[in-house]
């Protein structure tokens, strides 16, 4: 690979990073109803597995061309921390949640994974972000209150709302730890060393997957391998390529924009409707975006 192909790998275009960053959106939203669907065959541990096992497959391919090296052994434990917390810890608390909340519900209940994502930023990366961002922030997280209480059920969720903040803190310190891997590696092989570690981590669980597939539904089955190949492997692969242009911070608050997507697919998949307090929630949400994106940037 010359300097220049190597370069244009590791500091993608603005452009580059924007389509990224549209179909990370999309992929990723797509997986909370899937996940639901997928529950329906596969217990939360085996359903996490069996993604990660197809996405760690579909990684064997460019390590295969020779586009993924080996890290340095410096890196080692970083890797390991951000695998093993920013994808199989938050899977497995993600799927236990949504066993009883909503796939609406959690995705917004996952936005405050931004507002942790800055906090962290800010302490641990030097990353600046201005008043204006902190009032987005808010901004987006009464939003993320006003949807969650406009949940059926939601006044009952208590645990499964608990695993699913749980899964917001894990997404957080992975965005910050990955952030001087991306630096060093690049996106693909940032995110291959991050899919293989998730997946080594859930292999307890994969015996009880390949057991459950005979029983499985269609409809399941079809969500699992879905969940693999396209929020796991690519959307990972996509955020990634954001996280190398833009400041963590910046890039985190976007994942706000998620929930109102999941919550129309899963209108779409699952007939779950919002409610009209769900539907304010989510405008505001989309109000805090804008107030972080357009005045509480550093300069």
């Amino acid at each position: 690979m010359t300097d220049l192909a190597a370069a244009s790998t590791l500091h993608p275009s603005r452009s580059l990073a924007g389509w990224a960053l549209a179909t990370t959106i999309l992929l990723w939203a797509s997986a909370y109803p899937a996940i639901r669907a997928g529950l329906d065959g596969f217990a939360p541990g085996p359903l996490a597995a069996l993604r990660y096992g197809v996405a760690a497959l579909a990684f064997l391919v460019p390590v295969a061309a020779g586009r993924v090296g080996r890290p340095r052994r410096a890196d080692l434990a970083r890797i390991a921390a951000s695998g093993g917390l920013g994808i199989a810890l938050y899977n497995l608390a993600l799927n236990s949640g949504e066993r009883t909340v909503s796939a609406g519900a959690a995705s917004f209940l996952i936005n405050c994974s931004p507002i942790f994502t800055a906090l962290l930023g800010r302490l641990l990366l030097g990353e600046r972000f201005r008043a204006w961002g902190w009032v987005g922030s808010v901004v987006s997280l009464a939003g993320v209150g006003l949807i969650a209480s406009a949940e059926a059920g939601a006044a009952g969720i208590g645990a499964g709302a608990s695993l699913v903040l749980l899964a917001a803190g894990c997404q957080a310190v992975q965005f910050v730890l990955q952030k001087p891997l991306l630096a060093r590696y690049g996106a693909l092989a940032t995110t291959a060393y991050l899919v293989f570690t998730g997946a080594f981590c859930l292999l307890p669980f994969l015996p009880a997957a390949l057991r459950a597939i005979p029983d499985a539904s269609n409809t399941a089955l079809a969500a699992a391998l879905y969940l693999g190949v396209f929020p796991a492997a690519i959307a990972y692969a996509t955020w990634s390529v954001v996280l190398a242009q833009f400041p963590v911070a910046r890039a985190s608050s976007f994942i706000y924009l998620v929930a109102p997507l999941a919550t129309g697919l899963a209108v779409l998949w699952l007939g779950e409707w919002p409610t009209t307090r769900a539907l304010l929630g989510g405008g505001t949400v989309l109000i805090g975006v804008a107030l972080v994106n357009m005045l509480g940037r550093g300069r």
